[in-house]
């Protein structure tokens, strides 16, 4: 069995086909826990965040039970593995928090009967979230979680590698199904298996199938210090859209500070560019937790939204045999992650599962069409970028650390001057489906707004897929340094 990527995903799938007695491979381009993986604030939760009632409305009622049900199990299934390590990872079961954005209980209401149907154990709270008066009210979910997802990612690795799975680092350019899988790489070489499972946040091996299906954002993240038994060990999060999502990180032992990790600030990717996102955050922190006396770290993630609310788990929709699949994480990567290695394992070893049909990346989805209109309306608005003129005139205009867009006759170039002034240019156009790249000055970066697709500014290299290969070098001497129209 091969394996490809070792963030949470690919770890837990490795682990579970090697319990399964069967040879296992890993191959990561940089290695585990290299990916989006260590960027999760670590939020485990059966309370998902989409909202139950609009899952009963995509999914069913069954459905929706289903995906409370199969996150359950996800933490159930962490907290057995995790159980007899030392320190258990970090491992706590804590309450979870929703609480409105506006003050405005009605969909709170609402959220309380659907997520009651669907299994949850909740309860109304007038008061809000103990301790925290800006909090209220709230619906508490019992039984949720936190873990320190280094220590659970090395865990999983360690364990596997118990059970001779080899982990490699490699960039995997192609996959090809069949009796027997092709994983054909950068450098030239092939890999072959009896079963290939693509776990890189996003399939790259797929042009269309998938990506029509979900849509890449940035979320973004701030830590703070608070004292010690100032804001409750438990998991936060409003129903704004886009919403803020809280945890704590308690203190070692005899420390009298904790962190407060608070994240939000979501964009699609390439779209709507906000530098001051990280002040935003710490300005909503002030106010609903004065507690916090300085900030302390700061970082960004890529989140792959599906249009109803539920991760892609599950044989390849492109119709290659013996591949599967994992995406779509939906802000719930660590839970949707461990329990896609359990419904894969399953669905390898021809096993029953319940959660089959729910997760299949082949599914319909006549209730969330809606959405689906919405997002495909938008990737093709993107286009017109190739119509437009460009972000600046002349290179004059661009300062050190800084890059923008020029028109160059048919063509767009990013190009980006370093802090010792070099220009480095690139063709604009993404090598995934040839949407236009703009630059983003908080990740200073090149992001695709199509599909998520992300560039290091400086190389054109690929930092997030679905793209596999880099932004064509351009000339900055054929860019000119001249007025553009």
């Amino acid at each position: 069995m091969l394996v490809v990527g070792a963030g949470v995903a690919g770890a837990v799938t490795a682990l579970r086909l090697a319990q399964d007695g069967r040879k296992v491979a890993v191959v990561d381009r940089e290695g585990p826990g290299a990916g989006e993986t260590l960027r999760t604030t670590a939020h485990l939760a059966s309370a998902l965040d989409d909202r139950f009632y609009h899952l009963a409305r995509w999914h069913g009622e069954d459905g929706a039970r289903l995906a409370a049900e199969s996150h359950a199990a996800a933490i159930d299934w962490i907290e057995a593995f995790v159980g007899g390590r030392e320190g258990g990872c970090g491992f706590r079961r804590v309450p979870g928090y929703l609480f409105p954005h506006d003050g405005d209980d009605r969909r709170l209401r609402r959220e309380l009967d659907a997520a009651r149907a669907a299994g949850l154990e909740v309860e109304y709270l007038e008061d809000g979230v103990p301790g925290v008066p800006a909090l209220r009210p709230a619906l508490r979910f019992a039984r949720q979680a936190r873990i320190e997802m280094d220590a659970y990612l090395r865990a999983l690795v360690d364990a596997a590698r118990e059970l001779g799975v080899r982990f490699f680092r490699a960039e995997v350019a192609r996959v090809e199904g069949g009796t027997r899988p092709v994983a054909r790489l950068k450098d030239g070489g092939t890999l072959s298996a009896g079963a290939i499972v693509v776990a890189t946040n996003v399939p790259f091996h797929e042009t269309v199938a998938i990506h029509t299906k979900q849509a890449a954002y940035r979320s973004y993240v701030v830590a703070g210090r608070v004292p010690a038994g100032a804001v409750p060990d438990a998991l936060l999060w409003d129903d704004g859209d886009p919403y803020h999502y809280v945890r704590l990180l308690p203190g070692r032992d005899g420390d009298g500070e904790a962190l407060l990790i608070v994240g939000g600030e979501d964009h699609k990717t390439g779209q709507d560019e906000d530098p001051t996102a990280y002040v935003r955050l710490q300005d909503w922190t002030r106010a609903m937790f004065p507690a916090v006396t300085g900030f302390t770290h700061d970082w960004s993630g890529q989140i792959i939204e599906p249009n109803d609310g539920l991760a892609f788990i599950g044989r390849d929709p492109g119709g290659e045999d013996n591949v599967y699949i994992v995406t779509g994480d939906s802000g719930n990567g660590v839970t949707h992650g461990t329990l896609a290695g359990l419904l894969l394992a399953d669905l390898i070893a021809d096993r029953s599962n319940p959660w089959t049909a729910l997760y299949d990346p082949k599914r319909k989805m006549f209730r969330g069409i809606g959405e689906w209109l919405r997002e495909n309306a938008n990737v093709a608005a993107q286009y017109a970028d190739w119509i437009g003129g460009g972000d600046i005139h002349s290179l004059h205009e661009l300062a050190p650390g800084e890059g923008a867009v020029l028109r160059h006759g048919l063509h767009r170039v990013a190009v980006y001057r370093t802090g010792e002034g070099t220009l480095c240019a690139h063709n604009a156009r993404c090598t995934h489906l040839g949407c236009a790249v703009r630059w983003s000055a908080t990740e200073k970066s090149w992001n695709c707004p199509c599909h998520g697709s992300r560039f290091d500014a400086q190389t054109g290299a690929v930092l997030n897929g679905p793209a596999v290969r880099p932004l064509a070098p351009f000339d900055p001497a054929a860019a000119g340094d001249r007025e553009r129209a």
